[in-house]
């Protein structure tokens, strides 16, 4: 399964692992699962941080490598369809994932129900 964590959830994984739910914690761990971070996600928590709502370490692409999360790109046709979705969810961060979520039929792991107006896998975080 391809794992496609939201913003918080990459959150809980770094510095709070309990946060997540079970499942979550089980899925994320387990090495048949690929794992994977939106840079679209990095960028929104880089913002948190430069705003001062974040306090993240001083080197949030190590921490992912650390615990083997992978960075995925985004591409234009990520943009396109992002754009094109319906307008059930505003914050272009969470639409981002959705597009890539339906590329990759990836599972989005996220505590966020505006997720589930969409097309796409959700594993509650």
């Amino acid at each position: 399964m391809i794992l496609l964590l939201d913003a918080h959830a990459v959150l809980w994984a770094l510095a709070d692992p309990d946060r997540l739910s079970a499942d979550a914690r089980a899925s994320i761990a387990a090495p048949i699962n690929d794992v994977l971070v939106s840079a679209a996600s990095i960028w929104e928590l880089e913002i948190q941080r430069a705003s001062g709502k974040l306090d993240l370490g001083p080197d949030l692409l190590a921490d992912l490598e650390r615990i083997r999360f992978e960075v995925l790109p985004v591409t234009g046709s990520d943009g396109i369809t992002a754009a094109r979705l319906p307008m059930h969810h505003r914050d272009p961060f969470d639409r981002m994932l959705v597009a890539q979520a339906q590329r990759l039929d990836a599972t989005i792991v996220s505590r966020d129900a505006a997720f589930d107006a969409y097309e796409v896998g959700v594993l509650l975080a």
